[in-house]
């Protein structure tokens, strides 16, 4: 069979069954299970490292109204032989995601959230005219199916259908909660003093956990999956045999995500070994616990591409789904000093931070030390060292893709801190001549931005075209003008002007005069300005960088 890759399919079922490569993980079950018997577990971790996929897995394999074997042929799970006898197919269970319930108000989000449990009804509609349940059960279920409940009966829903799915079974139920914490991450995002979206979705998710969690005698064992780890205190308050693992813990480390080893499998199966580097220098990188792993969307995601276009490159395919919110607030905290914190990352180095993976979504932001935690959580940053389980943790930017969204998204929000006077100084001074007033100017905004690529060339070429084009101005760069390609060209098309800029690096401060002067001959010989037609006024500079300190001069 022709190796394929899915890209986007969480449904285990559907993987094994259309024949696309799957990374066994199957062993997270016995391990689970026998070696552990929690009655309730946590596991936190990234968006896009599988979650979703290993919930799926975990209902086919021991959910009673399933036949399953065919599926787990050959996978690791079966050669536990016992464990396989008693637990396949075996168990009522509940499989429910949250990550639906999202709105911009809390009505909205609420009402996706009973569509969701009227769905998770709809799926065993049968329990309603089972004769071994309770009939109140039934009226109650009805209600919940057709979207009529009270709010008392929806908190309390996913408890009613274990009690009926026991009657109906005679076995204790198996509950299965993926992105529990969707709901909450969106409505503290969205929350206001005046809407209380958060607090209002808080009681709704507590009562949901609380009732199916804490003390229920139809419970074999609920597994939970999210970003974070919101307090035990906050949400799952009273919980018995709890237990949590997150990016920190050794237990479960090599279950989302996937080793070295397993990714030399995949490309060896899809002979594409010659792309071992790129794939580890892009989506290598993360240290979970013990283990170091790639992300599993990104590499299925390129190797797809690989398979189809040898040539293809990488790309960052992982995207945060709260679209960078978290880095936003931490720009936006002038009481944080991070922008030295943010550099030292940005250029491969390290720093070291007070971690806690105990949180709640409405005091993620009361400390820079919280902030650097979902950071972590969330896989923009990653433990520098397997061995580092202590509070404090030395963190790191895991990988090239990382590093790519880094520059995309915090780059671009420090340059939006900036005071828009100080820009508009800068053009002035460089349209009326005054090459020593803009070279002040630009300075200034360096010292006030981030750099990246330990200064390299192309990062003040970014950082200048950044500038321009945050003032409404049309910026080109290195595009073909005269016999060559100037680094910027800025046209100001209503004023019938223009900027050509030539920037280069300096090895040092006393080199920049000089640097200024190769950069003016380079306009002046390779005829920059000679393709402007139609400008009245076409302005040349050489621009000199050293670390953070720019030389301006106008030929």
């Amino acid at each position: 069979m022709a190796f394929k890759v899915g890209i986007g399919k969480s449904d285990f079922e559907e993987v094994r069954k259309t024949g696309d490569y799957y990374v066994d993980k199957t062993g997270l079950m016995y391990e689970l299970v026998e070696e552990l018997g929690n009655k309730v577990t946590l596991f936190t971790r990234p968006r896009r490292f599988g979650k979703t996929l290993m919930m799926s897995m975990i209902d086919n394999f021991f959910n009673i109204r399933k036949d399953s074997r065919d599926i787990f042929e050959g996978l690791d799970i079966m050669r536990h032989t016992d464990f396989c006898k008693e637990w396949m197919n075996s168990r009522p269970v509940i499989f429910v995601s949250l990550k639906e319930a999202d709105g911009n108000d809390f009505n909205i989000a609420y009402d996706k959230l009973k569509n969701g449990i009227a769905d998770l009804c709809k799926k065993v509609s049968d329990l309603s005219t089972n004769a071994s349940t309770n009939i109140v059960d039934r009226q109650v279920f009805v209600r919940l199916m057709s979207n009529t409940a009270t709010d008392a009966e929806i908190q309390g829903s996913l408890k009613t259908l274990m009690r009926m799915l026991n009657a109906a079974y005679g076995k204790k139920v198996i509950l299965l909660i993926d992105e529990y914490d969707v709901p909450l991450a969106k409505a503290s995002e969205r929350n206001t003093e005046g809407n209380q979206f958060y607090s209002k979705m808080l009681d709704v998710i507590r009562g949901l956990m609380s009732s199916s969690l804490k003390d229920n005698e139809f419970l074999e064992f609920a597994v939970v999956t999210g970003c974070l780890r919101i307090s035990k205190e906050s949400i799952f308050t009273g919980t018995n045999n709890f237990a949590s693992y997150s990016v920190l813990d050794k237990r479960f480390s090599e279950y989302f995500g996937f080793t070295e080893a397993e990714v030399e499998k995949m490309i060896s199966e899809a002979d594409r070994k010659d792309a071992a580097s790129v794939i580890k220098e892009w989506y290598d990188g993360y240290v979970f616990g013990t283990s170091h792993v790639y992300c599993p969307w990104d590499v299925i995601s390129y190797v797809s591409g690989l398979v189809f276009d040898k040539t293809a490159r990488p790309k960052t395919f992982w995207k945060d789904s709260s679209h960078n919110g978290i880095l936003r607030t931490f720009v936006g905290r002038t009481d944080f000093k991070i922008k030295g914190k943010f550099e030292r990352l940005m250029n491969g180095g390290t720093i070291t931070q007070t971690i806690t993976d105990m949180l709640t979504y409405d005091s993620l932001h009361a400390s820079e030390d919280n902030l650097w935690s979902v950071l972590l959580m969330t896989g923009y940053v990653t433990k520098a060292a397997p061995d580092d389980d202590d509070d404090t943790v030395e963190l790191r930017i895991p990988n090239k893709e990382v590093a790519t969204i880094f520059q995309d998204a915090v780059v671009s929000l420090f340059r939006d801190t900036i005071d828009n006077g100080k820009q508009k100084a800068m053009m002035e001074a460089l349209w009326n001549g005054d090459e020593t007033g803009a070279g002040k100017i630009i300075s200034d905004i360096l010292w006030k931005t981030i750099s990246y690529n330990d200064y390299h060339e192309d990062y003040y070429h970014a950082f200048l075209a950044g500038v321009f084009t945050g003032l409404g101005y049309e910026v080109e760069s290195n595009k073909e003008k005269g016999l060559g390609r100037p680094d910027i060209l800025l046209l100001d098309d209503d004023n019938r002007r223009a900027l050509v800029i030539e920037a280069k690096k300096s090895a040092s401060r006393a080199d920049m005069g000089s640097d200024c002067g190769k950069a003016l001959e380079q306009i002046d010989a390779r005829k920059y300005a000679d393709a402007l037609y139609g400008y009245t006024q076409v302005l040349c500079y050489g621009v000199a960088f050293f670390q953070k300190e720019a030389l301006v001069r106008k030929g």
